[in-house]
């Protein structure tokens, strides 16, 4: 399958189901390009720095997905 006939494939979804779509693909991102984290490290630098934006800028677009998701539903 092509990426041409499965965005195609895609459009034809209802809404909602697009929505949930976005979501398993973002949360799909998301885990491949969170890097692996060595336990022993981060434990020395608990409570050092404040958690990136980045992480609650992710967390932010995955709460909105799930709320029209919701929605739309």
């Amino acid at each position: 399958m092509t990426l041409q006939n499965l965005q195609k494939q895609a459009l034809q979804l209802s809404t909602s189901e697009r929505w949930q779509l976005v979501q398993t693909l973002l949360e799909s991102l998301q885990q491949e390009t969170r890097p692996l984290q060595n336990k022993g490290n981060l434990s020395r630098l608990r409570g050092i720095a404040k958690g990136s934006v980045a992480l609650s800028n992710q967390g932010t677009v995955a709460e909105y997905i799930t709320y029209l998701t919701e929605k739309y539903q």
